[in-house]
C-alpha cells in the first residue's frame, strides 16, 4: 500500500512531468524564438529627400511602406545631417562622431581600426550584418556578414561583393537590395538579436527606376517648389557659383536623352554629359523644340519623374521587409528604423543634390517602429542629429554608451521624455571644396528658431528667421534689427565648435579621395549569376 505522503509526492512529481512537457512543446513548436534585446534593421535610403515622403505631406508621391512605419511608430520632423553628403554621413552614423573627428570629412576611406556601433553591439551579443551601399573605401568592419555594392554601385544587374569575392545579381538594385536582406535574416543565427544595416542606392544619381514604376509619374504635371527660380537676392556669393543647378547643369544623362544614331560610338560619352541648350520632344503636333522657358519647365518634370519613380522602388523594399518580420512573427521584437544619409534639393532654390546647409539638403527623414515602446503615429520636434543614431542602438541594446560619441541617445524621445537640458541647437560643417558642384566650403549652427552659416573661404555670413521664413529666402545678417540674434549665434557657433573639439576654423582636412578605389574582392573571377 501506497503511504499518503507517497501519493503526494507522486501527484506532485506527474504535475511538474506535465507542465515540462507542456514548455518542451510550445518552445519546439516555436521556429524563431525572440531575444531578449530587440532586433534591430536599420534601413538606409541614398538622397532621400523628406518631402518625397507621403508621411512627411509630399505633394508629390505615395509612400505606403514608409507611410507604415510612421503610422506603426514614430515620425522626427527635425533629423539634420551634420555633413550633408553620403560618405562623411554615413561615417557618423556609424561612429556617432563629427567628421573632424573620425576622419571622413568627405570621400576618403573609413579608418578600418575604428571602433564603429557594430564592434560594440557584436560585444553585445548581437549578429551584425551590413549590406548594400557602403561607400566608405574600406572594407567593413565589426561585422559579422557583409554583402556590398563597390562604390556606388549600378542601378541594374548589380554587382555585390563579399569576403570571398563578387557576384552579378540580375534585377533593379533596390529589388536585389531587399532579397539579399531577407535572405540573410532567413539564415541569420537564431540564437541572437540581429543588428542589419540595409543600404539602398536609390535614390542616387542618375535616378535610373526599375521598369515597373519608370513611366509612373510620366503623365502628371509635378508641381514646382515656390522657390525654384530663386534668384539669389541678398545671399551670398556660393550659391551663384554652384554647379547644381536643375536648370544649367543637369546633363543629357540625368535627363535620359538618347544620342543620335549618327553620332560616332567614341563621342556618346561626351555627349551624354553635356548640359543641353535644347531638347526636341515628341508632341500632338510633331516633334517640339524645347528652349529657354520651355525647357527649364521640362527639365524640372524629368528630373523628379525619374527621382520619385526611384523612391517607389525602395518603399516597395520596405513594405517587402515589415511584410516578412510578420510572416515570421518578428515584429514584436525588432526596431525598424528608415532613413536617408542625409536631405536633398527636389527644386528647391533652383537645385539638385544636397550640401548646403538649407533645410531641404541637411533635413533628413526618420521613421522608426519600436513595438511597446513607442505611441503607434506619434512624431517628435525635437531636434536631432546623425551622430546620435549609434548611441540609440547602444541603449536599445542594453549596451554602455561609448564616451567617444558625440551624439545622444535618442531612446528618451521615442519613448515621449525629451529630457529638460535636449540639445536647442547643432553644429554643421561641409568641407569639400573644390568638389564636384563648387559648393562652397562652409560651416554654421541651426538653433530651434534661427540658422547662422559661415562661407569661411568667402568670409560671407548668411542668417535665417527660420519662424518667419522657414524657406531661407531672406538673408538678414545685416539688419539692424537682428544684431542681438546674430550676436548671441555667432557665440554659441564658437562655443559649439570648441565643446565638438573643431577649433581651427581654416584646418585643411582634405585627404585624397579613394572612395572609389577597386577592392582586392574585385579581382577575382566570379561567373556573373542570377539571383
Amino acid at each position: 500500500m501506497t503511504s499518503p505522503s507517497m501519493l503526494r509526492f507522486l501527484g506532485g512529481f506527474r504535475r511538474f512531468l506535465l507542465l515540462l512537457t507542456a514548455l518542451l512543446s510550445a518552445a519546439g513548436s516555436r521556429t524563431d524564438a525572440a531575444p531578449s534585446k530587440p532586433n534591430i534593421l536599420f534601413i538606409l535610403s541614398d538622397d532621400h529627400a523628406a518631402q518625397a515622403i507621403s508621411a512627411y505631406g509630399s505633394p508629390w508621391n505615395k509612400t505606403p511602406g514608409l507611410d507604415r512605419l510612421a503610422r506603426e511608430g514614430m515620425r522626427l520632423d527635425r533629423c539634420y545631417a551634420v555633413n550633408s553628403i553620403c560618405t562623411p554621413s554615413r561615417a557618423s552614423i556609424l561612429t556617432g562622431q563629427y567628421s573632424h573627428r573620425n576622419g571622413v570629412p568627405v570621400f576618403n576611406n573609413l579608418d578600418p581600426s575604428a571602433t564603429t556601433v557594430a564592434h560594440r553591439l557584436r560585444q553585445a551579443g548581437y549578429h551584425t550584418a551590413m549590406l548594400g551601399k557602403w561607400h566608405l573605401g574600406s572594407e567593413p568592419q565589426g561585422f559579422d556578414e557583409w554583402n556590398i555594392l563597390p562604390g556606388q554601385g549600378r542601378y541594374q544587374d548589380p554587382v555585390f561583393y563579399d569576403r570571398d569575392g563578387h557576384r552579378i545579381y540580375r534585377g533593379h538594385v533596390s529589388d536585389v537590395t531587399t532579397d539579399l536582406a531577407i535572405r540573410m535574416l532567413e539564415k541569420r543565427p537564431k540564437d541572437k538579436p540581429f543588428f542589419l544595416m540595409c543600404h539602398h542606392k536609390a535614390p542616387h544619381r542618375n535616378w535610373s527606376p526599375a521598369e515597373r514604376h519608370r513611366l509612373q509619374f510620366a503623365g502628371e504635371e509635378i508641381a514646382e517648389p515656390a522657390t525654384l527660380r530663386d534668384d539669389y537676392r541678398g545671399r551670398s556669393d556660393a550659391l551663384r557659383q554652384q554647379r547644381q543647378s536643375v536648370f544649367r547643369d543637369l546633363t543629357r544623362r540625368d535627363l535620359k536623352l538618347v544620342p543620335p544614331t549618327d553620332l560616332p560610338a567614341k563621342g556618346v560619352g561626351a555627349w551624354l554629359d553635356e548640359v543641353p541648350d535644347e531638347v526636341v520632344v515628341p508632341s500632338a503636333t510633331g516633334p517640339l523644340t524645347l528652349r529657354g522657358e520651355a525647357l527649364d519647365r521640362w527639365k524640372y518634370q524629368r528630373y523628379m519623374q525619374d527621382y520619385l519613380a526611384c523612391v517607389q522602388g525602395v518603399d516597395d523594399g520596405v513594405g517587402r521587409l515589415l511584410d516578412w518580420l510578420d510572416s515570421q512573427g518578428l515584429r514584436e521584437n525588432t526596431v525598424v528604423i528608415y532613413t536617408s544619409d542625409q536631405g536633398f534639393f527636389l527644386g528647391e532654390h533652383g537645385l539638385y543634390d544636397k550640401r548646403f546647409m538649407y533645410e531641404p539638403s541637411i533635413r533628413m527623414p526618420f521613421l522608426i517602429r519600436w513595438p511597446g515602446v513607442i505611441v503607434a503615429g506619434s512624431t517628435s520636434e525635437a531636434l536631432s542629429i546623425n551622430c546620435d543614431f549609434a548611441p540609440t542602438f547602444l541603449e536599445m541594446a542594453g549596451a554602455p554608451a561609448a564616451p567617444e560619441m558625440q551624439g545622444r541617445s535618442l531612446v528618451p524621445i521615442l519613448k515621449g521624455r525629451r529630457p529638460a537640458d535636449w540639445r536647442s541647437g547643432f553644429y554643421y560643417r561641409y568641407y569639400h571644396d573644390p568638389g564636384h558642384h563648387d559648393t562652397r566650403a562652409h560651416y554654421g549652427i541651426r538653433t530651434d528658431t534661427h540658422k547662422l552659416i559661415h562661407y569661411w573661404k568667402l568670409d560671407q555670413w548668411e542668417m535665417y528667421d527660420l519662424v518667419a521664413d522657414p524657406q531661407e529666402m531672406t538673408n538678414r545678417v545685416t539688419d539692424p534689427s537682428m544684431a542681438a540674434v546674430l550676436t548671441d549665434l555667432k557665440s554659441r557657433l564658437v562655443a559649439e565648435r570648441q565643446r565638438l573639439g573643431d577649433t581651427n576654423q581654416f584646418a585643411n582636412l582634405l585627404p585624397r579621395d579613394t572612395v572609389d578605389q577597386r577592392p582586392k574582392q574585385m579581382d577575382r573571377k566570379h561567373p556573373d549569376s542570377e539571383l
